[in-house]
């Protein structure tokens, strides 16, 4: 066996993960990267959107109340207004980096004004992940998955690895999940391939609390293939039309194709559903090939040509709101486990994200969660690995049909339920962690996820942002989170 020790372990190498490596090396520490798959990895690489600073201390209160009024009721108006204030820090830093930064903001959907900052066109988060990647000193190892944390009495205190060159014992002084999100859990999703829920499952079965899984945004236009077509499209003039040629969306919202996503993502499902399809025009978008190349190429990729005609598209998973519950500083509850970025539930995005909030959170969480932890270290000498939870990944297709129909962007408390039943019913087993391999381990973290997702959903007798019920269309008068932790799940009031 071999073993490492570090003060600090990140899981997962996107924005989150990256910058408080970063931040972490700035103050002397020794850190130790661990990423899935090839750099640049995760969500962040396939991120088209830029990220939402405020436009000086003058826009702060309207790009609150913009995060609030997405959020429907949800956003810890607190943790989202210390986000917002720090906002400028961050951008003052990667512009001294050298980062590329379009000098033209752009508007998105949700936004009351022009305030979202792109880099290399549609390609903002690789761009950004690219910056920071550049910058880093510290070791990152690549193809290498955490299948259970070390921990010591109720501490984490370090990861038990797979990795290509076998099992890896690191030991650490804290451990931070920056492992994103779980849009693998659906048929059709923007996410890539490795998000499979893994630091949401990880903390779950170290003890931390899990909130608010049922509010999964979904993005209203993927290509058939989950390619994404940003936000930003619709906020340079593209336009949504139904398979009757109609513009639709000013009869949802008055802010047409620029409402918010959990509006816009509804409106589409329901246009398909009425006339057979919705499709996007970019014709309208000025110079569209040299400011969206990816879009196009993507389009191009499926035979479709959006210089000439509108392009089909639908909605797919997109972004977890919920995750792992930690404090404004990333701790968890769980001593030595702190979380930052998609994995985490901070109460920044509330029931529905504001669009490009999110590589900003994982900026400033990102360095805020670094932080934490370094003034947090301890080195128990005795520890044992929790054990690994797997599946069969042949049930996984099954899975994720079953979450698409039950749990997808309109809710049924009967397709609930049946997918419920289906989750409850699959195999998991539990066992040493070193004799578990990759796909056997994310299935189980999405079936462990897919499990509380779906009693999250069942127990929100409401409609709220990402999640629509049509049995219980209205929201409900007060507001409140719900919190897993093991076996036991509960409604908590907003602030609490």
């Amino acid at each position: 066996m071999r073993t490492q020790t570090v003060d600090l372990l990140i899981l997962g190498a996107g924005v989150a993960g990256v910058y408080a490596a970063l931040a972490a090396e700035a103050e002397g520490a020794r850190v130790l990267l661990l990423s899935k798959d090839p750099l640049p990895s995760g969500a962040t690489s396939w991120a088209q959107g830029g990220v939402a600073f405020p436009l000086g201390e003058e826009d702060l209160e309207a790009h609150l109340q913009d995060t609030l009024r997405a959020g429907r009721g949800l956003v810890e108006e607190g943790v989202a207004r210390s986000l917002l204030e720090e906002a400028p820090k961050h951008l003052k830093r990667l512009l001294a980096w050298g980062l590329p930064f379009h000098p033209e903001p752009t508007r998105e959907g949700g936004h009351s004004r022009a305030r979202v900052r792109h880099l290399g066109g549609d390609r903002s988060g690789l761009f950004l992940l690219q910056g920071l990647l550049a910058r880093l000193r510290s070791p990152v190892l690549e193809r290498h998955l955490a299948a259970s944390l070390l921990v010591a009495g109720n501490r984490v205190a370090g990861a038990w690895v797979l990795g290509p060159e076998g099992p890896l014992e690191v030991r650490a002084g804290a451990v931070l999940l920056a492992t994103g999100g779980l849009g693998q859990l659906f048929p059709v999703t923007t996410n890539p391939p490795g998000a499979t829920g893994d630091g949401m499952a990880l903390a779950h079965r170290a003890g931390a609390v899990l909130r608010d899984l049922e509010f999964v945004q979904f993005h209203p236009t993927a290509l058939p293939d989950g390619s994404l077509v940003s936000e930003a499209c619709r906020g340079e003039g593209a336009l949504l039309l139904n398979a009757l040629g109609e513009r639709f969306m000013p009869r949802y919202d008055p802010l047409g194709e620029l409402a918010p996503r959990d509006v816009v993502a509804r409106a589409v499902f329901r246009e398909r559903e009425r006339t057979g399809g919705v499709f996007l025009d970019l014709r309208p978008i000025p110079q569209l090939e040299e400011r969206f190349p990816t879009v196009v190429a993507s389009a191009r990729a499926l035979g479709l040509e959006p210089l000439r005609e509108p392009i089909p598209v639908a909605p797919a998973a997109h972004y977890a709101m919920g995750g792992v519950k930690t404090d404004p500083w990333g701790f968890t509850g769980v001593p030595g486990l702190y979380a930052a970025g998609e994995v985490a539930s901070t109460g920044f995005h509330g029931a529905n994200r504001l669009a490009s909030n999110s590589l900003l959170e994982g900026l400033v969480m990102g360095e805020r969660a670094a932080r934490a932890a370094l003034a947090d270290l301890a080195f128990p000498k005795a520890l044992e690995a929790l054990p690994a939870l797997t599946l069969d990944p042949r049930h996984l297709p099954e899975l994720r049909r079953r979450m698409g129909a039950g749990a997808g962007v309109v809710r049924r408390r009967e397709g609930l339920e049946e997918a419920l039943a289906f989750a409850e019913g699959l195999p998991l087993e539990e066992g040493p962690p070193d004799l578990a391999a990759r796909p056997h381990l994310e299935a189980g973290n999405l079936a462990l996820l897919a499990r509380l997702l779906l009693r999250m959903a069942l127990l929100r007798e409401e409609s709220r942002g990402a999640h629509f019920r049509e049995d219980f269309p209205q929201e409900a008068q007060e507001a409140y989170h719900l919190e897993a932790q093991g076996l036991t799940l509960r409604r908590v009031p907003l602030g609490v």
